[in-house]
């Protein structure tokens, strides 16, 4: 970042102290936010492009998990959705951008709801959603608050380091071994 737009990373890094609870909850623009923080860090370019080059080199994607995730889809009685702390931008360019769309039927980010995990209200929302199941979601995520939280509210929660942490869940593996 430094290199390509002159934009020092530790101080870039500092936008996401505060201001971002809000932005990830859909609260405040991501873009507005951006084009008042820039210029106290020195750079006074267009936010876009900072947008821009931040999602280009900031999504960098599990490929052997996403694998198996489409294979895990490919059973009837399976319904994989993405659950994420994203602000609208960044989710649409996930979705359409990065292709996730072809592979989850749906993705419940934190903007949409207005909350964020680990709070419980992102939880109810998401439960909103989810209708007509008769066992609670299956949650993977990478931070042991959100597993945590997902596990108080009575969904079957799991710590994901490796992609094995995904494909050895027994519920999971039974349904990759029929494929």
């Amino acid at each position: 970042m430094h290199e390509d737009l002159g934009i020092d990373s530790e101080g870039f890094r500092t936008f996401f102290d505060g201001r971002f609870r809000d932005i990830v909850r859909g609260r405040k623009s991501l873009l507005g936010e951006l084009t008042e923080f820039l210029p106290t860090i020195g750079y006074h370019g267009p936010a876009l492009t900072v947008l821009g080059y931040w999602f280009k080199h900031d999504s960098q994607l599990n490929l052997p998990l996403l694998d198996a995730i489409r294979q895990l889809a490919k059973n009837a009685d399976v319904e994989v959705s993405l659950a994420t702390n994203q602000e609208h931008i960044r989710a649409l360019h996930l979705w359409e951008h990065m292709g996730l769309r072809h592979i989850f039927a749906d993705m419940y980010y934190a903007a949409r709801f207005g909350e964020a995990k680990p709070d419980r209200a992102y939880f109810d929302a998401v439960d909103q959603c989810l209708t007509g199941h008769d066992e609670p979601p299956l949650f993977f995520d990478d931070m042991p608050k959100n597993v945590e939280a997902a596990n108080k509210h009575g969904w079957e929660a799991v710590l994901f380091d490796v992609t094995e942490d995904f494909t050895d869940h027994p519920w999971v593996a039974s349904r990759l071994s029929r494929i």
